[in-house]
């Protein structure tokens, strides 16, 4: 679908096949669309090249280390035993070739499989490969003149650990971070262009702030009617500028269904996807129907999060540390262990952001910074990305609904990249389990209300 017709009919196409209409006043804008799938890539191209440098590095050495080894007079076989079963540290090459190998093996753990974004270790494989190279050709000194490859595959592997290295700081970190400031630029101005809604001031019940269905506006306009509240400090400007950044990545995530890559589902008929999203990673889609109304659902998920650890096992603790306006609220949330208690206990400060639309109701969040509750030894600091929950009416029955949850995490820690996955599809569906355990219970308190009181 054409951004041009996307604009006009202010929808999310994608959204249709959810049994619910979802059309709002929604604009996004032009910078900030995503690229095609076929052009998003988990690693970046630079990155990939970088790998495949670092494997053409083991493949060169061992090649050479086979070619010296027929270039001497001997049979190979005996060229074999002589340098891998009775080795010697002056007289086999084969030492230079476990060298290679050792490089390979870091760089690729690090920079492809972790993906680090620091030089730390290829440091620590060119530091150890030219330590080794140096003691190597000062001990095996007198083969320089009888055999070619006494200075050949030194130098060949000096030269290549110290090109990566090269490569590596120059090249992949340096248009990495290029990247990303452009990423960013483009998200904040985004975020300056997006509508702002008119606040409301606290809801009738007095314990949480219910925002009212978003509207055009302007942050000028609000400064004059005087409206609910609103931020005022750079800090709090900082969090609602953070919590429409998150906004806009969920909006952008749920335009984009035809690209969720089906993972698993579950016997209640509950599918979890996931997407790549640039700077971000994989994140994780939880899509369930339930049978209830959407305005139940965002009662007792988005506007009461801290009420949610009595019934959610899934979190241990929640706390508002504050609201910035009626719209955002920054919440420290401590996660419960999950694998079997594998994954240890999480800690998170996040920003969100809660809108209320026509037809449906968002809350979306990320990891921000909160003096209140600085990282502690006693929890693991998570960080979250863009992510949150979203709840979409029906259009034809008004007493089932959908229900999305958006999650992006890095839990920190060492933890398996596959466990993690594994773990984070877990707890979306056993978050569901105790959701639907939860309207069951206030639907069973409601009937119990009703009878006492006809």
């Amino acid at each position: 679908m054409p951004l041009g017709e996307f604009r006009e009919s202010g929808s999310l196409p994608a959204i249709a096949s959810l049994n619910a209409s979802y059309s709002t006043s929604l604009s996004i804008p032009s910078p900030y669309v995503f690229v095609p799938p076929s052009e998003r890539k988990a690693i970046s191209d630079v990155r990939r090249t970088f790998c495949l440098f670092v494997t053409f590095d083991l493949l060169f050495v061992t090649m050479l280390w086979i070619i010296e080894l027929n270039y001497a007079n001997n049979n190979i076989w005996d060229r074999l035993d002589f340098e891998v079963v009775h080795y010697e540290f002056e007289t086999s090459f084969f030492d230079i070739t476990l060298l290679a190998l050792f490089r390979f093996l870091c760089l690729q753990l690090g920079y492809a499989a972790f993906k680090l974004r620091h030089w730390w270790m290829i440091a620590v494989t060119t530091l150890v490969t030219s330590a080794f190279l140096v003691a190597k050709v000062v001990r095996m000194s007198h083969l320089m003149s009888d055999n070619a490859f006494g200075y050949v595959l030194p130098v060949t592997s000096f030269v290549l650990a110290w090109l990566e290295t090269w490569f590596l700081d120059f090249k992949v970190i340096t248009q990495e971070a290029d990247d990303e400031r452009a990423y960013l630029a483009a998200v904040n101005a985004a975020c300056e262009r997006a509508p702002m809604i008119y606040p409301q001031a606290i809801s009738e019940g007095g314990q949480f702030y219910s925002p009212p269905e978003s509207l055009a506006g302007s942050e000028e306009d609000l400064d004059e009617e005087g409206l609910g509240r609103r931020a005022v400090t750079a800090q709090e400007k900082e969090f609602v500028r953070q919590g429409r950044e998150a906004l806009s990545v969920v909006e952008q995530i749920l335009s984009q269904e035809e690209n969720w890559k089906f993972e698993k589902n579950n016997d209640m008929g509950d599918s979890v996807y996931t997407l790549e999203i640039p700077f971000h990673g994989k994140t994780f889609i939880l899509k369930a129907f339930m049978q209830c109304s959407a305005e139940l659902v965002y009662q007792e998920v988005i506007l009461q999060p801290e009420k949610m650890v009595h019934w959610n096992k899934t979190v241990s603790g929640c706390q508002i540390l504050q609201r910035v306006d009626d719209n955002t609220l920054v919440s420290w949330d401590v996660s419960a262990g999950a694998a079997g208690g594998v994954v240890s206990a999480r800690d998170f400060v996040n920003v969100r952001r809660i809108e209320r639309r026509k037809d449906c109701y968002l809350s979306a969040g990320m990891a921000t910074e909160h003096d209140a509750k600085l990282p502690s030894a006693r929890f693991v600091r998570g960080e979250n990305g863009p992510g949150g929950f979203v709840v979409l009416k029906s259009s034809s029955n008004p007493s089932v609904c959908t229900f999305i949850w958006v999650l992006n995490t890095d839990l920190k820690g060492r933890l398996p990249r596959y466990l993690i996955h594994q773990s984070l599809a877990a707890t979306m569906f056993e978050f569901m389990s105790h959701l639907r355990l939860r309207i069951i219970e206030i639907r069973g308190s409601g009937r119990s209300h009703h009878h006492q009181h006809p």
